[in-house]
Order: C-alpha cells, then sequence, then structure tokens
C-alpha cells in the first residue's frame, strides 16, 4: 500500500503534473520542430515537459519524506491579494504609477495574519513606487504615467 507521507507536497506535484499536461495539450496544434529548426510548439512543448519532471519529484518526495499537511485555505490573503492588483490596473492611468503603486502595496500588506504596521508599510511602498518610476517609466522608457497630470 502507498502512503503519502507529506500531502501538501503531493498535492503540489499533482498540481505541477496537470498544469504541464494542460500545457501540452494546449499546444499540441504548434509545430513542434527539431533541436536545429526548432517551431513554435518547442518551447512550450519542452517547458511543460520539465514542469511535468519536476511534478513527479515533488510527488515522489511526498511518498518518501515526511511533510506537512494541507491546511485550509484562507480567503484574506487570496481577497487582499486580488483587491491589490486589480486597484493598480484600474487606477494607473488615472492616478499615476507612483499612487497606484503606494495603494497596492497598503493593500497586500493587509494579506498578512499578523497586524500591519503602517509607517513601515508606508515606507516600503514609498521606496518600491521609487524604483518602479525609476526601472519602468525612466530605464526602460514605458509609456506610464507618473502622476495624475
Amino acid at each position: 500500500m502507498i502512503s503519502i507521507k507529506s500531502p501538501q507536497d503531493f498535492g503540489a506535484g499533482v498540481l505541477f503534473i496537470l498544469i504541464g499536461a494542460i500545457g501540452i495539450l494546449t499546444g499540441q496544434d504548434l509545430a513542434f520542430g527539431s533541436a536545429r529548426s526548432m517551431g513554435p510548439g518547442f518551447f512550450p512543448t519542452i517547458i511543460c515537459a520539465l514542469i511535468i519532471l519536476i511534478g513527479l519529484i515533488v510527488a515522489g518526495k511526498a511518498l518518501v519524506v515526511e511533510g506537512p499537511a494541507i491546511e485550509r485555505i484562507q480567503f484574506r490573503p487570496i481577497f487582499f491579494l486580488i483587491v491589490a492588483i486589480a486597484a493598480f490596473g484600474f487606477l494607473i492611468s488615472k492616478v499615476g504609477v507612483v499612487i497606484s503603486a503606494i495603494l497596492m502595496i497598503v493593500l497586500a500588506a493587509y494579506a498578512r495574519r499578523e497586524k500591519v504596521n503602517i509607517l513601515e508599510t508606508l515606507i516600503f511602498a514609498a521606496a518600491t513606487a521609487f524604483f518602479i518610476v525609476l526601472i519602468f517609466v525612466y530605464a526602460l522608457e514605458q509609456p506610464m504615467p507618473v502622476w495624475w497630470w
């Protein structure tokens, strides 16, 4: 009888296998080609096969090594992260990247179980917004508004 010693790892392995299999199945209509003459389906198929291999290794490890059980799903982190990303996406063109990034990080901070230190969060948000502007707006010259004006 096969005994699963790490349900969390086994579940992750199965998820990797499913994602890799779905990728291979959806890319079947792309020409694979060869290593010398790669088709558009070559790289995605190889990556999906590697994802399946990783899934097999993780699921196999779950049969040998003790590990944690699968935890209950936590809705608070999921909710706050989705709201944070959606707010960033909706507001970036209206109020600019600086305010959108700061708001996104403040909202995402509430996904934690622990109490949020608002001063620490605001300092991190300001530093992150600064680096976003520096890298994406100035270095990479992406067409995104820095401020609302």
